[in-house]
């Protein structure tokens, strides 16, 4: 079998990224899922992903497409423990109010700049629900999982 070269790589990991914050947009105004904070910083990650993939593309230079393929490595890591976090702690909890996610979207203005894409609308107890038998959150860690291990290949390659 064949591995893909980096910037297939690149360009799945962006195609990843964006299905999934377009499945959860579709999950938020089609089927009413509403979005807690740690919610909308896995949308936060998976976009920032998706950009350092794209910037990685456009740069010249197998080092520097390494570099930028290794901190989207990095965030993946950082999307698998916000999903697990919301998974074990958050969804528990009856208001996310000033979590780490929570201050991390005010901080950094996301609410008021893009509000359709990055505002926070139920408490992380209220987002808690399932797709096919699993929370949503595990579906986003899948996600997650899928982008390290697609970018490890990439890496790998030739």
């Amino acid at each position: 079998m064949n591995r893909p070269t980096l910037n297939t790589a690149l360009v799945a990991v962006i195609v990843l990224c964006l299905g999934g914050v377009a499945a959860a947009l579709v999950s938020q105004y089609v089927f009413e899922m509403l979005p807690c904070p740690w919610c909308i910083l896995q949308r936060v990650i998976f976009l920032a992903v998706a950009l350092l993939a794209a910037l990685a593309l456009l740069l010249p230079g197998r080092r520097i497409k390494q570099a930028f393929a290794g901190l989207g490595l990095a965030l993946a890591a950082s999307g698998i423990a916000a999903a697990v976090y919301q998974n074990r702690v958050a969804a528990q909890e009856f208001s996310c109010n000033l979590t780490l996610a929570d201050r991390l979207i005010g901080a950094l203005g996301l609410e008021n700049a893009v509000p359709f894409l990055f505002r926070i609308s139920a408490s992380c107890m209220d987002a808690a629900v399932d797709l096919l038998g699993l929370p949503y959150e595990a579906w986003s860690g899948l996600l997650f999982l899928t982008v390290g291990l697609v970018l490890l290949a990439g890496l790998r390659a030739r």
